[in-house]
């Protein structure tokens, strides 16, 4: 990835050879097409080429139709959407189509507003009562990335409706939109991708240098790498590779946008980032907010990353994490162009997971996103940019990347049993796991054979479409959607009730399709140890219980693995699970009260396994006053390790486990 500052100069700049007209852009296809008449929506819908191939000829027509270069066209498309229609739907920003033509004054009316909550972000019982839930702002005025559809409109004289619900027409628009930014640029409708880089940082919508240039060096390094997928509708599109293409980055510098203020952001290079703090304020009678002061990773490593959804908008979300009486979380991620906004030093201790023993451990990205709306789909830019932020801040604090330390809101634990029917469950089971694996350079694949003794969850995501209810309102099917859920069952059967999570349901009621309950659902990239096969079914411990979820050999949901795995000890018939891993009383010092080492309302019993993560010492941050002298770390002799209970993580004693290689049991 180049440096995001322009190039003034350019050295010996590469270019691809020009030609003329079409033949330029088609040369850049898999697999290579005609020149397609002008008329995309007849195009597409006429007998030249497969059904199949029905989307790559539509942009090969409307790169034409325009004079963009066809690879741009694709490229761009690519980093919106992953060229996927979404069936007409509208993203989180109310984009539509493989070109993301927004219309959010549309989009934003249908989209479900949700409160913080009952849960206490701050997850600290010993502090006192939560905080109060805070109104959620509604957006301002739509800046212009939020309004592209309607210009698109008039740019080709097309319905609004058609370019939501037409790809071909949908794809038009964003050839006119990017012809439009390469006119506004100051530049001719040349034919060679290179002298299309301007465009292509106006096309972003971002209004800073540092956003645009990285969205447009996103779209040209993905070119020079190039691309090819199936889309959600059966489309076979693709791009080819064109690892001489150098665009012209002089470009940026006369496109007139601001330069964003960078501050103490701790970001890779390779993405835009602003420093937006979140205040740390005194305010009522012994209190303060939004986060706390800290020193880490001197005092306290960080071994957890947090994803949740923002279940707003970014406008919204920057106006909450700047109020001291709210929350806090360290990064914020925009749906349109991945642009990132960090808000605490990494060293501080933020008010996001609902645990404070996983808060002061970890750092959380809120994404804008609603988990009860399938259809609202994140960006691939944001996907992206979240991905090159977690791995860069993976590198820097030595977390693995799995899903026992790249956590999902949801699969934090409760910190005491009281709490555990209050924890969040976002992003929820839309979020594509799978591909944000991929996209982290940690695909998920088969690591053993049948007797490694573990699984990995690992279903096709467009292919894998769980039912779910109470999206809209309670009790109505979602819409149908792809997943990265699985459902576990009490026996081998679809008809066999599901497995109930006593800690969610203290009362002994069932388990649901809805969508907020995870009590018998397993997640994408979670391990689980095997406690039995039976044809196409798999059982797994879970919760304490034997759970079975279809895993049929032709389109499996897990595949097989292998690692460490504990059990309780020889005597013991079963051992406590704890929400948080706390010291010893007796390694609390003078001065600050001993915290209690409550379990759950699970146990974990003889002859059971689960998948285990490292071991780890247990630690308390005292951090009770705004006066930041009397904080403290408490570490006692206590280890802990941390395994894949049920949805969400657990911790066990060391002392009451024996752990070992997953498989040598028989199991």
């Amino acid at each position: 990835m180049r440096d995001s500052a322009p190039d003034r100069a350019a050295p010996r700049r590469r270019r691809l050879a020009r030609t003329v007209g079409a033949a330029a852009s088609a040369a850049l296809l898999l697999p290579l097409v005609a020149a397609a008449p002008a008329d995309t929506a007849e195009f597409a819908e006429g007998a030249e080429g497969s059904a199949s191939e029905r989307l790559q000829h539509a942009f090969a027509a409307a790169a034409a139709e325009y004079r963009v270069p066809e690879s741009v066209l694709l490229g761009v498309s690519y980093l919106q959407s992953r060229w996927d229609a979404h069936g007409g739907a509208p993203s989180v920003t109310g984009g539509y189509g493989p070109m993301h033509l927004t219309d959010a004054s549309t989009a934003l009316a249908r989209a479900p507003h949700h409160s913080h909550g009952a849960e206490d972000a701050r997850g600290d019982t010993s502090r006192g009562p939560r905080l109060p839930d805070v109104e959620r702002p509604e957006p301002a005025e739509l800046p212009e990335r939020l309004r592209t559809l309607p210009r698109a409109a008039e740019l080709t004289g097309l319905p609004a409706e058609r370019l939501r619900s037409d790809p071909a027409a949908n794809i038009r628009g964003g050839a006119a939109l990017i012809a439009e930014a390469q006119k506004r640029a100051g530049q001719a409708r040349s034919s060679d991708p290179a002298d299309w880089y301007g465009a292509v940082a106006r096309f972003s919508g971002a209004d800073d240098q540092a956003t645009a240039a990285t969205y447009a060096n996103e779209v040209f390094a993905l070119l020079r790498e190039g691309q090819r997928r199936t889309t959600d509708a059966g489309q076979r599109v693709g791009v080819q590779a064109a690892p001489e293409l150098e665009p012209d980055t002089r470009q940026l510098a006369g496109l007139g946008l601001r330069k964003a203020e960078r501050g103490p952001t701790e970001c890779p290079r390779s993405v835009s980032c602003e420093w937006i703090p979140a205040p740390y304020e005194e305010f009522g009678e012994d209190d303060y907010g939004n986060h706390d002061l800290a020193n880490r990773p001197s005092s306290q490593q960080i071994d957890y990353i947090v994803v949740h959804d923002v279940e707003g908008y970014w406008g919204s979300a920057l106006e909450l994490v700047q109020d001291p009486t709210y929350v806090s979380w360290q990064y914020t991620l925009r749906s349109t162009d991945g642009h990132i906004a960090q808000h605490l030093d990494l060293k501080d201790v933020g008010w996001h997971a609902g645990n404070w023993f996983v808060n002061a451990k970890s750092v959380g990205l809120e994404h804008e996103g609603f988990l009860t709306a399938p259809d609202a789909w994140y960006t691939e830019a944001m996907y992206r940019a979240s991905a090159r932020l977690v791995k860069h801040l993976a590198r820097r604090y030595d977390i693995p990347l799995d899903r026992q330390h790249i956590l999902g809101h949801d699969t934090v634990p409760g910190p005491v049993a009281s709490s555990v029917p209050s924890m969040h469950t976002d992003p929820g089971p839309y979020w594509d796991w799978r591909h944000y694996f991929a996209l982290l350079g940690k695909p998920l694949r088969r690591t053993a054979g049948p007797d490694g003794g573990l699984v990995t969850v690992r279903p096709t995501y467009d292919q894998h479409q769980p039912e779910f209810t109470g999206c809209a309102k309670p009790g109505e099917p979602c819409p149908t959607h792809g997943s990265s859920a699985v459902r576990v069952h009490t026996a081998p059967s679809e008809d066999a009730p599901l497995v109930k999570d006593i800690g969610l349901r203290p009362g002994g009621g069932d388990s649901t399709t809805g969508v907020n309950d995870i009590g018998s659902r397993i997640s994408t990239g979670q391990q689980y140890a095997v406690a039995e096969r039976r044809g196409d079914w798999t059982a797994i411990w879970f919760l304490g219980q034997k759970a079975w979820f279809k895993n049929p050999k032709r389109q499996p949901t897990a595949v097989d693995a292998a690692g460490t795995v504990v059990t309780p000890k020889a005597g013991k018939r079963e051992i406590p699970v704890y929400g948080r891993a706390y010291p010893e009383e007796s390694a609390y010092p003078d001065g600050i009260p001993a915290q209690e080492v409550s379990p759950l309302p699970y146990t974990l019993v003889a002859g059971q396994e689960y998948a285990a993560g490292r071991k780890i010492p247990g630690e308390y941050y005292y951090a009770k006053t705004f006066d930041t002298s009397d904080h403290r770390v408490v570490r006692g002799k206590d280890l802990y390790y941390e395994i894949q209970f049920g949805h969400r993580v657990a911790y066990v004693r060391a002392a009451d486990v024996t752990a070992g290689p997953s498989g040598s049991s028989g199991s």
